[in-house]
């Protein structure tokens, strides 16, 4: 264990996110849709990028993680522009105003 590099130890923590994440999500602790999930995954597959980049490079395991990344960023950009869309229009029932 001592000769581990930094990026060794960051493929680590990152395969232990992504595993803690998916855990968490078959536990019904955490939402598919939620910020803490998608973070996690999205730290994750970077720590697992970075291991693999400066690491031993491994294509097939680069494009699923590479994949895994974009994904979560898809995941966390929907989600703040549904919340965003939710704040900035009225509720179900809600009859605008007038105009003036």
């Amino acid at each position: 264990m001592s000769s581990m590099f930094w990026h060794d130890w960051a493929g680590l923590v990152g395969v232990a996110l992504v595993l803690i994440a998916f855990l968490l999500l078959q536990a019904h602790k955490l939402s598919g849709q939620g910020y803490p999930y998608q973070v996690m995954n999205l730290l994750g597959a970077l720590g697992i990028l970075l291991s693999l980049i400066f690491g031993m490079f491994n294509m097939p395991a680069f494009l699923q993680e590479m994949a895994w990344f974009l994904i979560s960023v898809y995941g966390i950009v929907r989600g703040l522009r549904s919340r965003k869309a939710s704040v900035t229009s009225p509720g179900p029932g809600v009859t605008p105003g007038p105009r003036v």
